[in-house]
């Protein structure tokens, strides 16, 4: 059962950096604080959204994560709220961008509390804890070659669904990403110093984007 319990370790990772690694409102934070307050700032990001999960994983435990999947109205709220966040945050990128570009300081660091809040309302979160990460907090097996044509591949690599394996492997996987990914953006940083400013930038666009996109879902779902 060892092999089977280092197989779900590794899927659990691989989990963990498909869920942390896409583009989207949580990176951007976390780039944000990473070309302009340092890596600690970045990593301290990376955190708060990590916390979260560590949030919507008791939850889920609980049982509690499925009122939100029984009360669209609910989720809605949550998105809306979200949405607001981000525009908000967006504005904050924007002035730390101003700020860089002027060589004036940014002020202390918000990271954690801002990527905590934003990655509990973040939708893209929420509907990964209510499909993914629920099936594989129940217990069982899964085949992941089973349902190919043929059998031979079959029962060659086994993931224990519900396993400590999985899911120590699934936020080891996020924490390799908040760890490498604002140190590869400080690497590049250091060699060309004008992306610094750019990547302040690019973030407050793409949080700018989502709060829009998720504030208008969440509104027109309630109204």
């Amino acid at each position: 059962m060892v092999v089977d319990a280092v197989v779900s370790l590794a899927a659990g990772v691989l989990f963990g950096l498909a869920l942390a690694a896409p583009p989207g409102p949580m990176n951007a934070v976390i780039a944000e604080e990473s070309v302009v307050r340092g890596w600690l700032a970045g990593f301290r990001a990376g955190l708060g959204a990590m916390s979260a999960d560590l949030v919507f994983l008791a939850l889920a435990l609980a049982g509690v994560v499925t009122v939100v999947e029984r009360y669209p109205d609910v989720r809605a709220g949550m998105v809306a709220v979200g949405g607001v966040l981000m525009l908000y945050f967006a504005l904050d990128a924007a002035r730390s961008t101003s700020a860089t570009l002027a060589g004036e300081e940014t002020g202390g660091s918000h990271g954690f509390a801002k990527a905590f809040s934003l990655a509990l309302t973040n939708p893209y979160q929420i509907l990964f804890w209510l499909t993914v990460g629920v099936g594989l907090l129940d217990p069982g097996r899964l085949d992941v070659f089973g349902h190919l044509p043929g059998d031979a591949l079959a029962g060659t690599v086994v993931v224990e669904t519900g396993s400590v394996a999985l899911v120590l492997g699934l936020f080891g996987g996020i924490l390799i990403w908040i760890v490498g990914f604002p140190a590869a953006l400080l690497a590049a940083g250091r060699r060309v110093d004008s992306a610094v400013p750019v990547v302040a930038a690019v973030s407050a666009l793409v949080l700018g984007v989502f709060g829009a996109v998720f504030l208008w879902d969440g509104l027109v779902t309630l109204l």
